[in-house]
């Protein structure tokens, strides 16, 4: 019998209904679009962000030690101790392995280099500049202690590397080369480099002769140096299996207050909930303990950047959200109002006819929640249209639909249609049917 007193009172006044759902569809669906995109736009924006290169640096923690006399800083510039090659594999076993995206270990040094092209009928011998070679890996396999390999390099960890041809293959005697460096020497793609001493003995005579496979252009000091397989610089140094600073593209949650808290001063349960969130403080010190003897620093200005713009972009998503379900609310709970009135007579019959109060405000919220699910249910499917034209046009990627948002937004649309017919629904409760029956 409720339930049909429910159906019943549900298909009368079907324009008010109507307006009511609108308004609720209305708000849900915006509800829905800002779910859907908030809940992967974290993921899709960091993936973008990490064009911006590396955000953790990890280098020797000797060479974080100072060394100053009369605040003057005595550390030769490539001074310091090496890191091993070796432990690199190590990064993807920590809590947040998986969000180690790439990591590209480093080692630089000095060498004289000639263009045989540029010997002329006069002289034989090879003009010979002297220049910084960086070593690296482009597309590397390295080992993982549980036995599988992971592919990774510069060009994961510094995409805004432009190349002109291709890069080297980490195991042949091919390099490229900056491209002011390049017009000095006047070489291109395909052109042979000579390298002169500084040569350890160890290097074999292959590799004095380095193909160019392509030229480099980052628009800082690389354009003036030259870029090698890392095993070729690590022999050049006489550094075999050995690097000097490591850059690591790691996915992170944007920073809050509880993340810039100092672990020292943590409780055990806030040092957990820190250590087992992906902050980029976090996932330092996780690098830190598995790299012995590093200092792992945060490279600020990206790490930062990327933080300020997801911060934003979510708080632009639920301010719109929290503006559509306050004039959802408004809109439900001014229909209630106005059915309220309507319907005085019919209250007043039915308290007459022995409703109390009680059983009068269940019915008609009864009727609100029917009309809450009805209009959730069409604001989730239009949010889920709504949410990936957003995606597309403007994040470029389209979200899923996921059934636990669905369940949320019929709670919300409950939760929304309560608060804001709950007034309405009160003073419906508290009518005397006396007066209402005699016309009053």
């Amino acid at each position: 019998m409720f339930l049909r007193l429910v159906a019943d009172s549900f298909t009368r006044r079907p324009r008010r209904k109507i307006l009511s759902m609108a308004a609720l569809a209305m708000g849900m669906a915006v509800a829905t679009a800002a779910l859907s995109v908030s809940l992967d736009v974290g993921d899709r924006l960091a993936k973008e962000f990490r064009s911006l290169g590396a955000n953790l640096l990890v280098t020797p923690q000797a060479d974080s030690l100072p060394l100053e006399i009369g605040g003057v800083d005595y550390r030769p510039a490539n001074a310091g101790t090496y890191l091993p090659q070796a432990d690199l594999g190590k990064l993807k076993t920590i809590f947040w392995r998986f969000n180690i995206m790439a990591f590209a270990p480093i080692l630089e040094t000095s060498v004289k280099v000639g263009n045989p092209a540029s010997v002329t009928a006069t002289s034989s011998a090879i003009p010979t500049t002297e220049v910084r070679i960086l070593g690296t890996w482009a597309q590397h396999d390295v080992p993982i202690p549980d036995g599988s390999t992971y592919v990774t390099g510069i060009e994961k960890t510094n995409p805004w590397w432009h190349v002109e041809g291709r890069w080297f293959g980490d195991n042949a005697a091919e390099c490229v080369v900056g491209r002011k460096l390049a017009k000095r020497l006047g070489v291109s793609v395909g052109s042979e480099l000579t390298l002169f001493q500084p040569i350890n003995a160890s290097v074999d005579a292959s590799n004095k002769h380095l193909k160019v496979v392509g030229l480099l252009e980052t628009g800082s000091d690389e354009d003036e140096e030259i870029v090698a397989p890392l095993s070729l610089v690590q022999s050049l140094a006489g550094k075999p299996g050995m690097y000097r600073r490591l850059y690591v593209s790691a996915l992170t949650k944007p920073e809050d207050a509880f993340a810039r808290k100092d672990p020292k001063t943590m409780t055990p349960e806030e040092f957990d909930q820190w250590y087992c969130s992906p902050y980029i403080s976090s996932i330092a010190l996780q690098i830190s303990e598995e790299l012995k003897g590093t200092d792992v620093r945060v490279i600020r200005r990206v790490a930062e950047g990327e933080g300020n713009v997801l911060t934003h972009v979510r708080t632009l998503l639920w301010l719109v959200t929290f503006a559509a379900l306050l004039a959802a609310a408004l809109a439900v709970g001014a229909s209630a109002a106005a059915s309220v009135i309507e319907r005085r007579t019919e209250i007043g019959l039915m308290k007459a006819l022995g409703a109390n109060s009680g059983l009068v405000g269940v019915l008609l919220a009864a009727e609100q929640l029917l009309l809450a699910f009805v209009g959730g249910g069409i604001g989730y499917a239009v949010g889920i249209v709504l949410a990936r034209v957003l995606g597309e046009r403007i994040f470029g990627f389209t979200p899923e639909p996921k059934l636990f948002v669905l369940l949320i937004i019929l709670g919300l649309a409950a939760l929304i249609t309560l608060l804001g017919s709950a007034f309405p629904l009160r003073q419906a409760s508290r009518y005397d049917p006396a007066p209402i029956l005699r016309g009053e």
